[in-house]
């Protein structure tokens, strides 16, 4: 008889889960979502060479936009790196994975309470489980040092071609608020893209009005006349500069309580907040477990691997430490603009989250915009608070 695996979270953690056991048959996959469609309101972006083939193959259905490079702009520097770039909309990954999993996907369920033994719903049923995973997004993310990373896109229609040809990832040449600010562009086609504002800041509020206004300003400037705002996706992504995964997962993931996964288990890169490849990752390896599939045999795999991603990540922490703790907020832009003058591989390794130690020596050697004195105080972990 196949043992019952319950999913709360119809988002990209959850979706790439239920996906990674859809053809198990000892495994019957319930995947609960209080929306009416998966994705919510989210863009999912990442870089082709942060995955593997087995990687590739389970996100390939999903992605909604392909191109073969992408722009960078900063003051000082202009580039186009030929790393392939892929996006997910919430539209693909409902499309997608309600077609792959059909009846196993409940929509316009809520869920009020989860454990180890299965969810209670929004109506006061109860839905029984020999495994229960809790893939509803990030909360307070205990034991982590955190400052945040927000931002508000537009998709938007023009009244004529945009003229761009692959994204932008960044571009700093706006002015710089707060410390650190970029816009993010995603031409989806001839006349419609996405155009995020991002700014780094100490608290995650967001003054939507005020970014929206910066966002028509942007649009403005660069000439293009908007003549409708499609839809609106607005968030503050965590960026970690300190890390104790024992408290993490303490509180995550309580005795007797369901397993987390995704932001909720603090499984995303420390400087991007990209979650897509830690996502995978954790799909994968949970969809290849022996059985029996059991909230505490999941809990013990994910346990392991929210260990090893904050052990491994300690680096990136220190990026950011040194970002946020070591040097002037006005000079940030000419930190990831130096950055970004760096071997394209390198570049594509970090985003990956597979650095080499000589490649992490690359990004510390030269004249960094940082005071020294300033960097050797942010170098103990202890310094974030």
């Amino acid at each position: 008889m196949a043992q019952r695996l319950i999913i709360a979270g119809g988002g990209l953690s959850g979706v790439l889960t239920a996906l990674a056991f859809a053809d198990r048959p000892d495994v019957s996959v319930t995947l609960l979502e209080a929306g009416e469609r998966l994705g919510g309101a989210h863009t999912w972006s990442f870089y082709a060479t942060d995955l593997d083939a087995p990687g590739t193959r389970l996100v390939d259905p999903l992605v909604a936009h392909s191109w073969p490079g992408y722009d960078v702009r900063f003051r000082g520097l202009s580039r186009t790196l030929s790393t392939p770039y892929r996006s997910i909309t919430a539209q693909s990954l409902d499309r997608a994975a309600r077609q792959r999993l059909g009846e196993r996907v409940r929509l316009g369920t809520s869920v009020t309470g989860l454990d180890a033994g299965g969810a209670t719903l929004g109506d006061g049923t109860r839905v029984e489980g020999e495994a229960v995973i809790d893939a509803r997004g990030p909360t307070r993310l205990a034991g982590l040092a955190l400052r945040h990373q927000v931002f508000l896109g537009q998709e938007v229609r023009l009244a004529a071609p945009h003229g761009l040809t692959r994204p932008t990832i960044m571009d700093a040449t706006v002015e710089q608020l707060d410390g650190y600010r970029f816009v993010y562009l995603l031409p989806f086609t001839a006349d419609t893209l996405l155009v995020e504002d991002t700014y780094y800041t100490d608290q995650p509020a967001l003054d939507r009005a005020t970014v929206a206004a910066r966002i028509a300003g942007y649009a403005a400037g660069r000439g293009w006349r908007v003549t409708e705002v499609i839809r609106e996706e607005a968030g503050s992504l965590p960026l970690v500069l300190g890390g104790d995964a024992r408290a993490l997962w303490v509180d995550a993931a309580p005795d007797g309580g369901a397993v987390p996964i995704g932001l909720r288990a603090g499984l995303f890169h420390p400087v991007t907040s990209y979650s897509l490849p830690v996502a995978v990752e954790t799909a994968l390896m949970l969809g290849a477990m022996p059985g029996p599939v059991t909230t505490a045999r999941v809990s013990e795999r994910v346990g392991d691997l929210v260990r090893r991603h904050v052990a491994r990540t300690a680096y990136e922490r220190l990026l950011n430490r040194m970002l946020f703790l070591a040097g002037r907020p006005e000079d940030r832009h000419l930190v990831l603009e130096r950055f970004h003058r760096l071997p394209q591989p390198l570049i594509e390794r970090f985003y990956a989250g597979r650095m080499r130690r000589s490649d992490r020596l690359r990004v510390l050697l030269g004249k960094p915009p940082v005071p020294v004195a300033g960097a050797l105080r942010a170098l103990p972990e202890r310094s974030a608070g």
